[in-house]
């Protein structure tokens, strides 16, 4: 029997456990949709135009304008990276070929490569020297392996490094940099780099301070600046000779010395273009897909249409992407939301090679007027793809991702 304070106590509380059992199976009776509407309205008040999916593409947890073209700008890079690890193998090394001909004349032979920097020119020498090169005289410079009909779609003719042209012979991406002090004198911001002449002509109406500029003014500079390069560090290793530095296609006597075979596993290439969002090294793979499949000379034209192919084994079509080049700078470029997140379930496997930012595996994207942002919600073993496309004045994406994530996140 319960005493009679017990009973009392028990008799008070009593509405207060029917509220709570009452919300209870009130909560547990409501449709999932009901606690994320809230969350989609959100959402939906955020965009202007554009569009978002988050989940798999067959079934995804939510989605606005799915089937929609827009511009995606940097995360086609994703789709760039796909490509290259399809078409040109996990296992690919770029290459480059140096030949010797004439009065201890060196030519140079590029198809691309990329990463062809001062360490790794340091490297090339000095194994010329172990087989037995003790003089370069004139340096040669090879590029007809990339016969570009134009130079990127959506590159602007600034001094800007991310608008580096594409070349099949070019180093440092295709840049330079340098200092200038208060008192004109120039001088290179990097140790392993040369002063070298270019940055003395190029900055001269330069300001004070560091520069990093490309060099696409001039297509011949590309070529100067490589033998530039080769020569200065020539000096540095002691390697002896003179002369002339021009473009020049190697000829049919001269001797193949040898094959470098760039150090950079095409991993790491990736890894590199997805962190830095370099437009020079996403076209360089882009435009060595379409050589890969169609032969040398690479062109844009090959390029898009082995892409066009390469996509179509996706069950895709010009209906749901179009590539005219593969960095993103074009705003003919265009893509769906469920296109990009079918793309991302087949990145799956390379995943890691995105950059984490606040938990999330992410590759951004960005133009005047365009925000995107594109991969996954990790979730343990599980990886939740999801991209956010916004073609409007106000960049708005963080607060749709961070929506997306909360609503990803919701039972």
């Amino acid at each position: 029997m319960i005493p009679t304070k017990n009973r009392a106590l028990l008799h008070a509380a009593m509405p207060c456990f029917c509220f709570l059992l009452f919300t209870l199976i009130f909560a547990a009776s409501c449709p999932a949709g009901g606690v994320k509407k809230p969350i989609l309205q959100k959402i939906d008040s955020l965009i202007a135009n554009g569009g978002y999916m988050v989940g798999p593409e067959d079934h995804p947890l939510a989605a606005k304008n799915a089937h929609t073209f827009f511009v995606p700008a940097s995360t086609l890079k994703i789709v760039t990276s796909l490509g290259a690890l399809h078409i040109l193998g996990e296992d690919f090394h770029f290459r480059t070929e140096f030949y010797l001909a004439g009065n201890s004349d060196l030519y140079i032979k590029g198809y691309g490569d990329p990463f062809l920097t001062s360490e790794e020119i340091a490297v090339i020498l000095q194994t010329l020297q172990q087989q037995g090169v003790g003089t370069i005289n004139n340096i040669f410079l090879d590029a007809d392996a990339f016969q570009l009909e134009h130079q990127a779609d959506g590159r602007s003719e600034t001094l800007n490094p991310y608008d580096a042209a594409n070349s099949a012979l070019a180093a440092n991406f295709n840049t330079i940099n340098f200092r200038k002090g208060t008192d004109g004198t120039i001088s290179s911001a990097e140790a392993q780099t040369p002063t070298l002449p270019i940055m003395l002509r190029l900055g001269k109406n330069l300001p004070a301070g560091t520069h990093r500029i490309n060099l696409t003014n001039d297509h011949q500079d590309i070529l100067i600046h490589t033998g530039e390069l080769f020569r200065g560090l020539q000096k540095r290793l002691g390697i002896k000779g003179r002369g002339v530095i021009t473009g020049k296609t190697v000829p049919g006597e001269a001797k193949l010395i040898l094959t470098h075979t760039s150090s950079q596993p095409l991993e790491q290439v990736i890894a590199g273009l997805l962190r830095f969002s370099n437009n020079f090294i996403a076209n360089q793979l882009f435009l060595s897909c379409g050589a890969k499949e169609k032969g040398y000379p690479a062109t844009w034209q090959k390029s898009r249409d082995v892409f066009r192919n390469f996509l179509a084994s996706f069950g895709l079509n010009e209906q749901q992407i179009v590539m005219v080049e593969g960095s993103g700078l074009s705003r003919n470029d265009l893509i769906t939301p469920a296109t990009m997140v079918k793309i991302l379930q087949a990145f799956r496997p390379y995943a890691h090679l995105l950059h984490m930012d606040k938990g999330r595996l992410i590759k951004s994207g960005t133009l005047t007027g365009v925000y995107c942002y594109a991969g996954y919600f990790p979730r343990g073993e599980d990886k939740i793809p999801f991209v956010v496309m916004l073609n409007q004045p106000k960049n708005l994406r963080d607060q749709v991702v961070n929506l997306l994530e909360k609503l990803s996140n919701t039972p």
